[in-house]
């Protein structure tokens, strides 16, 4: 119901948008799209009043970074058993999850770390901080982008966080020098966070 209403309000306040100049060309599409968009713009600037509490402040993001939106995440990490200097283990490959808002799918997590929305854009990013806070779950990390691609949603995300985690361990077992090259997919959940620069860079 309320976003029904959020949606109603953003259309008897289009008018203002135009006269603001916030995208009212016949090129941009019709009123229902634009407060759409500004529906959305708000849901952002709302997303950055909600700031997660973290275990440890290794995890924190720099200043001059504000929270844009978070996604749920439901997929596995990929395991594949190869021989290691000390025998055998189950090395991390690959996560494979989907991104939800609210429960609609909206997007992809994959190699890279990759970070893909549905319009197109994906944020790549780098390690810089992990603490394991449940030792039955995949660490929370802090990860920076590295690099984008497409125009949209993920296309300025500037740093990225993996809390509140569930599941997505490594097998304890089943990884033998007869089992040398076994894939295997970990169940996991977590939660993930994009900021973007205040700076817009």
């Amino acid at each position: 119901m309320k976003l029904v209403i959020d949606r109603a309000l953003s259309l008897a306040f289009f008018p203002l948008l135009c006269a603001l100049g916030t995208g009212c060309g016949a090129a941009e599409g019709s009123a229902t799209e634009s407060a759409d968009l500004a529906l959305s713009s708000g849901l952002d600037v709302a997303a950055r009043k909600v700031l997660p509490a973290l275990p440890d402040p290794s995890l924190a993001v720099p200043a001059g970074n504000n929270l844009a939106f978070s996604f749920d995440g439901v997929g596995v990490q990929i395991y594949a058993c190869q021989a290691t200097a000390t025998g055998t283990a189950w090395v991390f490959q690959a996560p494979q999850a989907t991104l939800f808002d609210r429960g609609k799918a909206v997007g992809k997590h994959f190699a890279g770390p990759t970070w893909e929305f549905k319009d197109g854009s994906t944020v790549v990013g780098a390690k810089i901080a992990s603490f394991t806070v449940d030792p039955t779950a995949i660490p929370w990390l802090l990860l920076q982008a590295t690099s984008h691609t497409g125009n949209g949603r993920m296309s300025d995300v500037s740093y990225v966080q993996r809390l509140q985690t569930t599941g997505g361990n490594a097998p304890a077992t089943g990884c033998d020098a007869d089992h040398v090259g076994d894939i295997t997919q970990v169940d996991y959940t977590a939660k993930y966070f994009f900021y973007r620069s205040t700076d817009g860079g």
